[in-house]
């Protein structure tokens, strides 16, 4: 396999920001652009704002949690569900397998674009295979991934089902301290600290720091999105991020 690679921000990314570098994104050659979804970050209005500006790049929710914002709210005007892929999740607490899958049957009847499901276990990860098109795995290492995607084409059972890995990526080793700021906040969510202990591995062991460690999780999977970490945040140092990224392809 030598997956897709595409560019994850957060979905509070401004707009202004959006406008800039998605035309960069989809220059580059990269697949698409997913942006998360966070009560201050709404990603279906910074798609709208990015299908604006581009013309191929697929634009990806990375994930919508249906607790917070049921699927008959979602609203997908001004998005071209060719180029959509809305990764969603049930969200938290009990009812979160059921609120799913009535979501995503709404979603079948609303659209015709793309539905993958944020998942870290496996219950999730076999109904994303039974059901929607594809899984969005988070926190792994390439064998970790390797071996989600085995049980991802068994639980498949033929089905055209794709694997997709969001990775904390730098390309910068200025921007190591908030990587592991990131690694250290996710560490402390209870439902991640008993995946990592579950693997066996730590959080900072599934990140992407290197062309090499790119090129292991390109082996196994179908997409990887470089979820951008920078020092600051800031115009440059996203658009420098993107121009680095792009020479990893072919380091």
């Amino acid at each position: 396999m030598n997956a897709l690679v595409s560019i994850g921000l957060p979905g509070a990314t401004d707009h202004t920001i959006l406008e800039a570098l998605a035309p960069r994104i989809e220059r580059l050659g990269f697949h698409a652009l997913w942006l998360n979804d966070t009560p201050g970050g709404d990603a279906l209005a910074g798609l709208r704002v990015v299908a604006r500006h581009t013309s191929t790049l697929a634009l990806c929710t990375g994930v919508i949690p249906l607790d917070r914002r049921p699927a008959d709210t979602l609203d997908l005007d001004g998005i071209p569900a060719d180029r959509l892929v809305l990764g969603v999740s049930g969200g938290a607490g009990r009812g979160a397998v059921a609120r799913l899958l009535d979501g995503v049957g709404h979603l079948r009847e609303a659209t015709t674009a793309r539905i993958v499901v944020g998942a870290l276990g496996p219950v999730l990860r076999r109904a994303a295979a039974e059901h929607t098109d594809g899984v969005l795995l988070s926190w792994l290492t390439p064998a970790a991934a390797e071996a989600a995607m085995s049980d991802l084409r068994r639980d498949a059972a033929g089905r055209d089902v794709a694997g997709i890995l969001y990775a904390r990526t730098i390309v910068d080793e200025a921007a190591r301290n908030a990587l592991t700021a990131e690694a250290e906040r996710y560490a402390s969510v209870p439902a991640y600290a008993a995946n990592f202990a579950r693997l066996g591995i730590g959080p900072l062991d599934t990140t992407i720091r290197d062309a090499a460690r790119l090129a292991a999780y390109r082996a196994v999977l179908d997409e990887v999105v470089l979820r951008a970490i920078t020092p600051d945040g800031t115009p440059a140092q996203l658009e420098a991020f993107v121009e680095r990224a792009a020479r990893l392809l072919g380091e």
